[in-house]
C-alpha cells in the first residue's frame, strides 16, 4: 500500500472528516476549515504524493484544467487503500468518512466518488471539477454529496461544474449544490452553509 504523510485527530462526534488540500497545500491546510465545519468531528487530514513544481498534489495534470487520467485512477486507488487501511488502524468507519477536498483535493475525492465509493458516505466538493467521464455509472444511491463552486471561478468552468452534478446525479447520488459570487478562493458564508449541510446528514 502507499503510504502518504498524514495527520489522525480524534474529535468526540462520529463522523471522519477526509481533508483534501488543494494543489501547494499539505495535511494542516484544511484544518481550519474543518473546525468550522464540523468542530467535533475526528480528522484524517492526507498530503498529496504527488510534486508539481515542488507543490503537493495528489495526481498529476498536463496543464491547467488537463488531468493525466491513467495517473489520477491509480492515485485515487492508492489513496482509497489508504483510508481503508487508516480506518482500521485509527477504528474509525468507513461509513462514517465524508470528504472534505478543496480544488485538487476535491477532484480527487470526486474521483474516488467514481472509483471506489465504498470508501466514504459522502462528499463536500469545493471548486471541483468533472475528474474524468465514467465509461459506466457506479451506485451512488445514499450517498451524499455538496458540491459548491464560485460563479466567477477562473479555473473551473461553471459547464463544467454543472457536469460533475450531472455525473453524479446520474449514478444516484443526493447532491446539493452551492452558487457563490466568488472566484477560486473560498468564503466564511460558503463554509457556514457546508456547516448546515453536514449537521443534516
Amino acid at each position: 500500500m502507499t503510504d502518504f504523510v498524514h495527520r489522525y485527530i480524534p474529535g468526540r462526534a462520529q463522523r471522519t472528516l477526509l481533508l483534501l488540500h488543494g494543489t501547494g497545500g499539505n495535511e494542516s491546510s484544511l484544518l481550519s476549515v474543518a473546525k468550522v465545519v464540523d468542530s467535533g468531528a475526528s480528522i484524517l487530514a492526507v498530503r498529496g504524493n504527488v510534486l508539481e513544481n515542488d507543490m503537493p498534489r495528489f495526481f498529476r495534470r498536463f496543464a491547467e484544467g488537463v488531468f493525466d487520467v491513467e495517473d489520477l485512477k491509480l492515485r485515487s486507488n492508492e489513496l482509497a487503500d489508504f483510508v481503508v487501511e487508516a480506518s482500521s488502524g485509527y477504528g474509525f468507519s468507513l461509513g462514517s468518512v465524508v470528504s472534505l477536498g478543496y480544488s485538487n483535493g476535491a477532484n480527487i475525492a470526486a474521483s474516488m466518488l467514481l472509483l471506489r465509493p465504498e470508501t466514504m458516505n459522502g462528499a463536500v466538493l469545493l471548486r471541483a471539477m468533472v475528474p474524468f467521464e465514467p465509461a459506466s455509472l457506479p451506485n451512488l444511491r445514499g450517498k451524499k454529496v455538496f458540491i459548491s463552486s464560485g460563479s466567477r471561478d477562473p479555473v473551473v468552468p461553471e459547464d463544467n461544474a454543472r457536469r460533475l452534478e450531472g455525473i453524479l446525479r446520474r449514478a444516484g447520488a443526493d447532491v446539493t449544490t452551492n452558487w457563490e459570487l466568488a472566484d477560486h478562493g473560498l468564503a466564511m458564508d460558503e463554509l457556514q452553509r457546508v456547516k448546515s449541510w453536514l449537521t443534516r446528514l
